[in-house]
């Protein structure tokens, strides 16, 4: 798209005043500048209104950072004409701002190549480029602005404490009781002894049974479940508050996944990610971090938490109502163990029977806390 600046805006109010003064008071001096005037925008016009033949790949690495952390774009500019590409100023958008990057004149089939950090200073998901190729005049009168390139894009993921993987399990179940929905098989825990079905292992076949009942009998073994961990996020949370609050359970959540143990993320706002535990774990989780927004729910616990849940559960709030209060107590014959972090601490949760309450400043606090007192 060609267009005139500020400058050319003026040097065109200016020509059109001294044509007009020139014309009407007979000044020939005045026509003379106005036909200089003319040509210069004429001109203009025409070095701008070639557009820069080149192509624009752009690579970013990583593609996903840790807050605070560097992020590099690298941009090749490739001119695949067989004529010689004057120099031009571009322009590459990061998320909302704009990096200047100034290319060089490129001989045939050239390449210029240019890096530069990128701004890791707020959490979510940023889209960088397209670039924009700014070509001018010598005179700064005219410009043309075209978008060349991919969108690429760069996940800012929420700032990592080390921390102590978080302890906890549900009860083992064997003879007694309900076993869980999603227990591991394999073990020689024995769970019950069965009528075979096709499909069973011939080795855990029960002689004695099969020969007292006269039915094929077997075996069923189950494991123990494995330790889990929840996070809850308190997402009614704003500004500041917030960004702390989410680097805490993302530390939290990173610590049980990288210790192999399957960890859950949920937030007040209906975020619910269940993930099985281990290194590839962590990208959904932190993928779910780095988008989270402000919630406007009025609860505390949200309604899936209330019906499934075990192991330990650590919620991360800056207080809450008597009802939140209520809602974290009836948990903890689920939970065990139940940690409460609460940013500037309001009291709202302190003696809540076998929970353990953390009042904290922000999340290097938090995690310092929570490696001195860690399951």
């Amino acid at each position: 798209m060609i267009g005139l600046t500020r400058r050319g805006t003026g040097v065109l109010a200016g020509t059109v005043v001294l044509f007009s003064a020139g014309q009407w008071a007979g000044y020939p001096f005045f026509l003379a500048i106005a036909g200089a005037g003319a040509g210069a925008l004429v001109a203009a016009v025409l070095l701008t209104g070639r557009r820069p033949r080149v192509a624009v790949t752009r690579e970013i690495y990583p593609d996903r950072v840790e807050r605070g952390k560097p992020a590099v774009a690298t941009l090749r500019v490739h001119n695949p004409t067989g004529r010689r590409q004057v120099a031009f100023s571009a322009g590459d958008r990061l998320g909302g701002g704009l990096r200047a990057v100034r290319i060089r004149a490129l001989a045939p089939n050239a390449e210029a190549v240019h890096r530069y950090e990128l701004p890791t200073d707020r959490r979510g998901r940023h889209q960088v480029g397209p670039l924009t190729l700014d070509r001018g005049d010598p005179f700064g009168l005219g410009r043309r602005q075209v978008a060349a390139g991919e969108i690429a894009t760069l996940w800012v993921h929420p700032r990592v404490h080390v921390l102590h993987p978080p302890g906890g399990g549900r009860p083992r179940h064997h003879h007694e009781g309900t076993a869980a929905d999603n227990r591991l098989r394999g073990s020689y825990d024995l769970r019950e002894v069965r009528e075979y079905v096709p499909g069973d292992e011939i080795r855990h076949l029960h002689w004695k049974a099969t020969a007292r009942t006269g039915q094929l009998m077997v075996r069923d073994f189950a494991d123990p479940d494995q330790p889990r961990f929840t996070a809850l996020l308190d997402s009614r949370l704003r500004g500041p508050v917030l960004e702390e609050a989410v680097d805490l359970v993302a530390s939290l959540v990173t610590s049980a996944a990288r210790a192999d143990r399957p960890a859950r993320l949920v937030s007040s706002g209906g975020l619910d990610l269940d993930t099985s535990g281990g290194v590839p774990a962590l990208r959904p989780l932190l993928d779910a971090l780095c988008v989270l927004e402000p919630s406007s729910g009025a609860a505390l616990v949200p309604e899936p938490l209330t019906r499934d849940g075990a192991g330990g559960l650590a919620v991360v709030t800056a207080g809450g109502t008597p009802a939140d209060r209520a809602a974290l107590a009836a948990l903890r014959d689920r939970f065990a163990p139940l940690v409460v972090f609460v940013f500037c601490g309001s009291g709202a949760f302190a003696g809540i029977p076998g929970a353990t309450v953390l009042d904290v400043s922000d999340a290097a606090d938090a995690a310092r806390r929570w490696n001195a007192v860690a399951p």
